[in-house]
């Protein structure tokens, strides 16, 4: 199921993160809340989940997959808590997260707890999300708080009921760091050093993606 640096092998009902995206490309924003998910909440391993074909993107022709998979693989590098997951990257589109839950509790250590990762925006417009009360009953949330967004608790309640028994609110250090502006920049020739780890910035350049975003 998963791939990159495996640890040991998971105990029964431990807690796991799911960190889906498109990681187009991966960026330390990605990989210090999955680090800060780890630590506040004892995650025993976190899960990176390239996104094969994400039904909100699908107006914008992403970076091959297979491109995606290996940048987020030599992201984590040395990290043993950290995996990368093909269970989107092989399955035909388009992909929901819901989905993805279910093909991860199967794959998993019985009874894990999964812990899915997700932006405060996110929150917000989760009751458009294709099936969001299955997935409420599938998984935990976890958010990452921002100040400049309100979030509505009574008006989600009402329509997810339970939704705030489901949701952890993850405080951390924010980090404006954004993959699309980071397309931008190599587009424009302009350097993507420290906004991501080396080994990715390298394959970048090797590779030559993002040169045609302009």
């Amino acid at each position: 199921m998963a791939d990159g640096e495996t640890g040991s092998a998971l105990p029964e009902g431990a807690r796991i993160g799911v960190l889906g995206g498109s990681f187009d490309p991966v960026h330390i924003g990605h990989l210090a809340l999955a680090e800060e998910a780890r630590d506040q909440l004892g995650l025993a391993r976190v899960y990176f989940v390239p996104a094969g074909e994400p039904p909100h993107k699908l107006d914008r022709r992403l970076t091959p997959v297979e491109d995606r998979v290996q940048m987020a693989r030599l992201a984590i590098a040395g990290n043993r808590a950290f995996e990368v997951s093909r269970a989107d990257a092989d399955r035909p589109g388009p992909h929901y997260t819901v989905d993805l839950i279910r093909i991860l509790k199967a794959q998993l250590t019985p009874a894990a707890e999964l812990y899915f990762l997700m932006g405060y925006d996110s929150l917000v417009d989760l009751p458009k999300w294709y099936r969001p009360a299955e997935l409420l009953a599938s998984c935990r949330l976890v958010a990452l708080t921002r100040p400049n967004i309100d979030l509505d608790w009574a008006d989600l309640e009402a329509r997810l009921p339970g939704i705030r028994a489901r949701v952890t609110l993850l405080d951390m250090p924010e980090l404006e760091i954004a993959s699309h502006d980071l397309r931008g920049r190599v587009a424009a020739g302009r350097s993507i050093r420290y906004f991501v780890p080396e080994p990715v910035r390298e394959y970048i350049c090797a590779r030559g993606l993002y040169r045609g975003d302009r």
